[in-house]
């Protein structure tokens, strides 16, 4: 393989890396820790924070313009917006922008409230999505939530239709275990801790600082969404009589006052749709509710299969899903005697969107109306197994970390020290050649943690203690190899020769030494769990990485001072002269 080669696929390699680790860098080391606490808060946080530090910054505006006095600073980029309006309305700006001059391009107080807040918003949102895919930290060192969930017992007796007894609760705790178990390793978290509490508690534990919302809707999901038929004239009916008595219409409960103003067989639900901040809001004016059927058209537990796709037309997202025998008759008959009618797909007893039945539809169909991450979500529910038992959260609540920044700084410590040494240790004993194994060392942790970042994996203690496992395999790939030179150079060999004969005598002891290490590791993430599944991730990560620096990115430096350094020995012993 010629020089040009494996120098275009190193730059390669490390410029992939260092797209893969900006992510974890950007988070860890150049956002403060005060934007990092806000943009781990809930949607609903982030929403208050917004809307209230974009208030303050209008006040803030509003009095500077009073007094005549410049923009503030945090509010320029307002001028930027000014300008694009005036720009679209035709507008000469003016030679210079002060704060009373920026309040008059703008149509209102509440124009300029929404830019203000549109920026935090934005701002914090994407600084969830940095968080997303940087690495996530173990419960070990990051703490993250801890969740004990209460099984509705009385509700499985009257679903099966008699008193539970002992293997019945058994039976329907072991299910849910492994349905939660599947829908949170579908999830993609890593190392969590779900363990059955007691006769009815599960208690599970999730590492890192996860979204709290997205994780509930994933492990609260029982195959709750469900389909019903619309009452058309009824809908009609009532979101006029809503409109018309908006105060009376609901006592404090939220049931009706009067029941009779729509049909007996029939409930009133809140048609919702999403902010601009992903939460669930409710529809204004005359469309704000729809009068559904009470009973169920066709139940979520019927849907085998569900994934999201994007509408060819208007690009939106939908779950498309695939029915059971069951639910394909029942689907189909409902389907077919309703054609021409509205169905409305219920979720948490919200009405998250109305279709019109075009045709009679048997073993699929989709859902619409919700954004990307909820049909993800729903998509995620569906094709997991419905809980066999209600569950509801009875605690909730974020933990810190077990072991504390003391023995975070300790991991990191010993994963420097540790390679500090090594890296000694192959300059003293050899010589210039130990140069190249730094590198190789230093490209090689790189390279894992990039890999780390990649897959979104989570870091823990183990985690830490196979990279350090790792550096050594790593240099024991270039002892192999340097000793292997040394041999060649006491036969007479020159560097050139030295330099192929010791790659190539080498290798299949490298790699026969490496792939029983992977074998092993991978049987470790297949069979163990918790920190031995951590662990033998990374050390599977470090076989990769430290097999490439050995034998490829070792090699390159070697030909590199062979055939443009054009160097003539091989510094490789204090012993023999190469």
């Amino acid at each position: 393989m010629s020089k040009r080669y494996r120098f275009v696929v190193i730059a390669a390699v490390i410029a992939i890396c260092a797209v893969f680790l900006s992510s974890t860098v950007r988070w860890y080391f150049l956002t403060s820790a005060q934007d990092k606490q806000l943009a781990l808060a809930s949607r609903e946080q982030i929403k208050n924070y917004a809307s209230r530090t974009a208030a303050a910054d209008l006040q803030k505006l509003k009095a500077a313009a009073r007094a005549g006095e410049s923009v503030p600073e945090n509010l320029d980029f307002l001028i930027k917006e000014a300008q694009k309006i005036n720009k679209r309305e035709k507008i000469k700006n003016p030679e210079h922008w002060d704060a009373a001059t920026l309040a008059r391009v703008f149509a209102g107080q509440q124009e300029v409230l929404e830019v203000i807040e549109a920026r935090y918003r934005d701002r914090l949102f994407a600084l969830k999505n940095l968080q997303k895919n940087a690495v996530q930290l173990g419960l070990d060192l990051s703490g993250g939530l801890s969740i004990i969930l209460q099984a509705d017992l009385d509700a499985y007796a009257e679903k099966i239709g008699h008193s539970i007894t002992d293997a019945d609760r058994d039976t329907a705790m072991a299910q849910a275990l492994e349905v939660l178990n599947g829908r949170i390793d579908r999830f993609g978290l890593t190392e969590p801790v779900i363990r059955r509490q007691g006769a009815s508690q599960i208690y599970v534990e999730i590492p890192g600082t996860a979204d709290p919302e997205r994780i509930n809707s994933i492990i609260m999901g029982k195959g709750g969404l469900a389909i019903h038929m619309v009452d058309s004239e009824a809908t009609n009916a009532f979101n006029s009589y809503y409109y018309s008595h908006p105060d009376t219409t609901f006592d404090d409960n939220g049931g009706l006052r009067d029941p009779s103003v729509i049909p007996a067989d029939c409930v009133v639900r809140g048609v919702y749709t999403k902010d601009r901040y992903g939460l669930d809001e409710q529809r204004t004016g005359r469309d704000a509710w729809a009068v559904i059927k009470k009973e169920v058209a066709l139940d979520g537990n019927h849907i085998k299969n569900a994934a999201v796709s994007r509408d060819n037309i208007d690009g939106k997202p939908e779950v498309n899903f695939e029915l059971d025998s069951a639910g394909a008759d029942i689907f189909y008959t409902l389907t077919s005697a309703n054609i021409g009618k509205p169905l409305a797909t219920v979720l948490d007893d919200k009405v998250r969107s109305v279709a019109t039945i075009q045709s009679a539809i048997r073993d699929s169909g989709r859902l619409t109306g919700f954004s990307v991450d909820e049909s993800n979500n729903i998509a995620l529910i569906l094709r997991s197994a419905a809980l066999p038992v209600e569950l509801e959260v009875v605690n909730q609540q974020s933990i810190g970390p077990s072991l504390g920044a003391d023995t975070i700084n300790q991991g990191l410590w010993a994963l420097i020290g540790g390679l500090a040494i090594v890296m000694v240790f192959m300059l003293i004993f050899y010589k210039i050649s130990g140069i190249n194994a730094v590198v190789a060392q230093v490209l090689n942790i790189f390279i894992m943690f990039s890999i780390l970042s990649a897959f979104n994996f989570t870091l823990t203690l183990p985690s830490i203690a196979g990279f350090i496992l790792t550096i050594g395999m790593a240099v024991d790939a270039n002892v192999i190899v340097f000793e292997r030179m040394k041999e060649e150079l006491a036969l007479g060999k020159n560097r050139r020769d030295a330099v192929e004969l010791g790659f190539s005598r080498a290798f299949w002891a490298i790699m026969d030494a490496n792939i029983t290490t992977f074998i092993a590791a991978l049987f470790l993430s297949q069979l163990g769990s918790g920190p031995i599944q951590g662990f033998a991730v990374s050390l599977a990560i470090g076989v990769f990485s430290s097999v490439f620096t050995a034998l490829f990115v070792s090699r390159f430096i070697f030909d590199f001072g062979t055939d443009v350094l054009k160097s003539r020995t091989l510094s490789v012993s204090w012993r023999i002269k190469g």
